[in-house]
């Protein structure tokens, strides 16, 4: 199952994703082109993970890490599927990074790998943007560099662990104006999805809807306003922004 959240007509509405069509729990359909596609959930709490892929590290010229390195993303920061992303004026270098998704679906603490699995609700897709200039040494964690408001596109829906493929082998794609710039495959994740779940709950309590951004392989490079950034992971679906040129602040 496709699970979504959309508002039209005026207010927000809960539903599937059903033959290219959005359909609410009351059963009216909606166009999603009519639709403005919100976050598949509403999350307490944003957990991205960096340089969780071996040739990311590399790329950076880091090392990779001995335990996940967490970060925080504000809620602030999310729009969903086909919504603008504003660059601060001033960015030098900004970037994508394509990421599974998942979805916690019960309040849980110091899960263990073995059963993790079973505290997912489901997966979706994440673009961390990011802007690499304002990463520095006294940066980290790189908040001024992930957290701007707009900087997590997520979605378009959450699929339910029933339909989706195995979370250990999932191929991602980044696409910047239709030209293929990023490729990679979860297998290659240094820890796991079900690592990360362990790591994490032994931290922190998780709660319903809360949502942990896996980390992104090697490929990142600069994007600009106009541009068009499309993720596809196989099994999950496809991811749209845009990036505009934010105000003046």
């Amino acid at each position: 199952m496709k699970l979504a959240r959309w508002a039209a007509q005026g207010r927000i509405i809960n539903g599937t994703f059903e033959d290219g069509e959005l359909v609410g729990t009351d059963g009216v359909r909606y166009n999603p082109e009519e639709a403005v596609w919100l976050p598949p959930s509403e999350p307490q709490k944003i957990i991205g993970i960096a340089l969780n892929f071996a040739d990311h590290a590399e790329e950076l010229k880091l090392e990779k890490p001995e335990l996940p390195a967490i970060f925080i993303k504000p809620s602030t920061s999310l729009i969903g599927h086909k919504g603008k992303v504003l660059m601060p004026p001033g960015s030098a270098y900004m970037h994508y990074e394509a990421e599974l998704v998942a979805i916690i679906g019960k309040r849980c603490r110091a899960v263990k790998a073995a059963n993790a699995l079973d505290v997912v609700a489901g997966y979706t897709i994440g673009n961390d943007i990011t802007v690499r200039d304002k990463i520095g040494k006294y940066f980290r964690p790189p908040l001024i560099a992930k957290g701007w408001d707009t900087f997590g596109p997520v979605g378009p829906y959450m699929v339910t662990p029933d339909e989706a493929p195995d979370p250990s082998d999932m191929s991602l794609r980044t696409f910047v104006n239709g030209q293929l710039r990023q490729e990679g495959n979860t297998r290659n994740l240094i820890f796991s999805l079900p690592e990360l779940i362990e790591h994490i709950s032994m931290i922190m309590t998780l709660e319903p809807g809360d949502q942990i951004w896996t980390g992104t392989p090697k490929g990142i490079s600069h994007i600009y306003p106009g541009d068009i950034i499309r993720i596809e992971i196989d099994g999950i679906g496809a991811l749209e922004s845009k990036i505009v040129l934010g105000p003046k602040l």
